[in-house]
């Protein structure tokens, strides 16, 4: 019998990616869809005829028991989450509600399908976040977690549940995957990398009638500017493509463990403009100001991470490098943006 994967968060770019990837394998896929969504799937509309669905909520007990008792996966990827950290500060009780108890939730919905007979794995997405802005230069699994947004400091808390009930005496298979940024034209534009591929789209094509940024104004002004916040904020960026086939490599191993996804490299906001803006031609400083409307209460920075477990334990390393990743997204928001 073909293996079942139930997926949080399965419209999200990981999300999606992965549900492509396990059908590629002969996976039965179940996706867990927030209640308030509409009929419109986004990036799995393509896979409607495929998936099964379950509506529901991180925050919604019932939701959670009914989708897991009912499929009773063998494998739950857990990428279902509040997910922006920049504006995680304005929903501080909402994100610790999702990120941290959403989590645990399903967790213990997944405790309740082992002890009734079956087994099941759960890939819990960790973050990069959970570091803060660390003291040492590559972060790996054993570098001590410093949150300094709420989203990071749920993300922790539900980072440290599943070691509970890992390593206690339940010993659940959790595995967490503690992945460093990652990036794809199915990235949502909240997110610095997709605001700026889209605006550098819609000033090389000159858009009249842009999308919004996340404060609900033009992401280009009349005057063709981008507006940014910390252009020297750094992060380590890789491909998600790359990085879900890194999920489910962490779920076939023999016993379950934390694992750094990462590339090792280290850009600055900066750095992601120039680049994106010169594969379309154009130079970032006529193009880009810094609002301080948009600069985070309180900066993540510094992250970059030391892959060499997973690359010593199951071969994972990325091979889309950072500026071929932006150019990717340049290029897929040209065209959807032309």
């Amino acid at each position: 019998m073909a293996k079942r994967a139930l997926i949080t968060g399965v419209t999200g770019q990981d999300g999606s990616y992965l549900a492509e990837f396990l059908l590629e394998k002969g996976y039965e896929v179940a996706g867990f869809l927030r209640s308030s969504s509409t009929g419109h799937l986004g990036n799995v509309e393509h896979l409607r005829a495929q998936l099964r669905f379950y509506r529901g909520s991180l925050d919604d007990e019932i939701s959670i028991e009914r989708a897991v008792s009912d499929f009773a996966p063998d494998e739950i990827y857990n990428l279902g989450a509040e997910a922006a950290p920049a504006d995680s500060f304005k929903r501080r009780v909402y994100t610790s509600n999702i990120n941290a108890l959403g989590p645990l939730r399903l967790f213990e919905a997944a405790l309740r399908l082992r002890n009734s007979g079956k087994d099941v794995k759960i890939y819990q997405a960790s973050s990069s976040e959970m570091y803060g802005t660390p003291e040492v230069a590559l972060q790996d699994e054993t570098t001590p977690f410093r949150p300094n947004n709420p989203y990071a400091a749920a993300k922790l808390l539900a980072h440290h549940n599943a070691h509970i009930l890992r390593d206690g005496s339940d010993r659940m298979f959790i595995a967490c995957g503690i992945l460093f940024n990652h990036e794809s034209p199915r990235r949502g534009m909240q997110y610095v990398t997709r605001k700026v591929s889209v605006g550098v789209a819609c000033i090389a094509n000159k858009v009249n009638n842009p999308p919004l940024n996340e404060a609900g104004q033009p992401i280009v002004t009349k005057d063709w500017k981008l507006e940014m916040g910390n252009l020297a904020s750094q992060r380590d960026w890789g491909y998600s493509k790359e990085y879900i086939a890194a999920m489910w490599t962490i779920l076939q191993q023999g016993t379950p463990d934390d694992y750094v996804i990462a590339t090792g490299e280290m850009h600055s906001v900066e750095e992601l403009c120039e680049a994106a803006f010169a594969h379309a031609g154009l130079d970032w400083h006529e193009h880009v100001v810094v609002n301080p409307e948009f600069v985070r209460p309180l900066e993540t920075t510094r992250l970059c991470g030391n892959r060499s477990k997973a690359e010593r334990t199951f071969g994972w390393q990325p091979r889309v490098r950072f500026k071929e990743l932006i150019g990717i997204m340049v290029d897929a928001d040209t065209a959807k943006f032309g």
